[in-house]
């Protein structure tokens, strides 16, 4: 079984890979579903693989996508490894995992995967918390 700590591990390798939508490929290109998916197929915690969605996704497809292949959860509960959903405007579009830094994730803006604070600008965005199955503290 996985740990929270491997989970994290994993996601950070994916550090510096350039910004691609749709993009699965580590050090290549992907998005933040990307590495979301790349990092739980890598670790056998998935076999998702779809890349059906448009470049701003749409918030039913989003949340019920990630309501099929993870567990909802409060946002209030979320620990280390957890995937957040994140809105710039009214509708989620864009996740990350919640780290011990704050988030790690493929952000369009500056063209790449990095990890960084999650302040007060990011906490606002928080739009809800999923958290992968059979996953060890």
């Amino acid at each position: 079984m996985t740990t929270r700590a491997e989970l994290i591990a994993e996601a950070r390798t994916w550090l510096g890979t350039p910004f691609h939508h749709q993009g699965r490929v580590k050090g290549i290109g992907a998005d933040c579903v990307g590495i979301v998916i790349g990092t739980a197929n890598a670790l056998g915690l998935s076999d998702y693989k779809s890349m059906n969605y448009p470049h701003m996704p749409s918030m039913a497809l989003l949340e019920t996508t990630l309501g099929e292949q993870l567990d909802k959860i409060s946002v209030a509960d979320i620990r280390f490894g957890d995937i957040l959903l994140f809105a710039f405007d009214k509708e989620p579009q864009h996740v990350g995992f919640y780290t011990d830094i704050g988030i790690l994730h493929s952000y369009g803006v500056v063209r790449k995967c990095i990890e960084t604070s999650l302040d007060a600008v990011w906490r606002g965005r928080i739009r809800g918390a999923f958290r992968f199955r059979n996953l060890e503290d």
